[in-house]
């Protein structure tokens, strides 16, 4: 039936897709600030340049919010080797390195700041209920656009 709605979760929807959906979402409502250094810093020491991209921060955040979906609990510092990859290191052979915390950190305090990121007791973050529904419901949103 071509007009049958379906409802969808975020495993549903190919991570690439979703991630944009929501970083649109999330510019177009305004709800997270950007902070001032947006323009200006590296997601990782091994980078030599900022991000081209002018909405990394809503990707980035859109990222997050999908990893903290599929498995709650994680940190700052998994987080930091989520986004890490590899130094360069000249002639040597490259090695793996981590993203920068600070960047991670400030993108998981905006989702905390609208609700939709809380901290777990034991340590990590998890999606709060709204910030789970909000998410299936952009996954539904895709998967009944295609």
């Amino acid at each position: 039936m071509p007009g049958k709605r379906v409802s969808a979760t975020v495993k549903d929807v190919p991570a690439d897709v979703f991630i944009k959906a929501y970083a649109a979402h999330l510019k177009r409502t305004g709800t997270i600030q950007l902070p001032e250094w947006v323009g200006y810093v590296k997601t990782a020491p091994y980078k030599e340049l900022a991000p081209y991209d002018e909405d990394w921060f809503y990707i980035r955040a859109a990222a997050i919010a999908r990893r903290l979906y599929i498995r709650r609990g994680t940190g700052v510092g998994a987080f930091t080797k989520v986004f890490g990859g590899s130094s360069s290191r000249g002639v040597k052979s490259s090695r793996f390195a981590r993203a920068s915390p600070g960047v991670i950190r400030s993108v998981i305090q905006q989702l905390e700041a609208i609700k939709v990121v809380q901290k777990v007791p034991k340590g990590g973050r998890q999606l709060t209920r709204t910030g789970r529904a909000e998410l299936d419901r952009i996954a539904s949103a895709i998967v009944n656009k295609q």
